[in-house]
């Protein structure tokens, strides 16, 4: 029954990594989107350590997406370090304050950003 239990949760695990790089490759980002609730409610993750494993998962997501990208020459890689410096910065101090953070509050900020993203994709179309 363990084994079972083990590869259905690798099975999960597999399918909830694929949705993520799915949504990083076509949008540049929103792997979160799917790794947060999926991992929480699907693969039976605490809620904090879904939030925190999403947040590893992205990175490796990202380079994977960025090296596609730069090798089609859709980056200008110049133009981007901004971003990079702003957002390590907000990373280091999301990640500071992070498990001082109520789990009710990251909630209601994660539920408001893709409100606020569906919204927007839904105008601009």
């Amino acid at each position: 029954m363990a084994y079972r239990k083990k590869t259905k949760n690798r099975s999960r695990l597999l399918i909830t990594g694929a949705l993520a790089g799915l949504a990083n490759g076509f949008f540049g980002a929103g792997g979160g989107l799917f790794l947060v609730p999926l991992l929480a409610g699907w693969v039976g993750l605490e809620e904090r350590r879904a939030f925190a494993t999403s947040v590893a998962v992205i990175l490796p997501l990202s380079v994977v997406s960025v090296l596609v990208y730069l090798q089609k020459g859709d980056i200008q890689l110049l133009s981007s370090l901004p971003y990079l410096a702003g957002g390590a910065v907000g990373g280091m101090i999301a990640g500071k304050i992070f498990q001082r953070v109520q789990m009710m509050w990251l909630h209601r900020i994660f539920g408001a950003l893709i409100l606020y993203g569906g919204v927007r994709a839904l105008l601009l179309l």
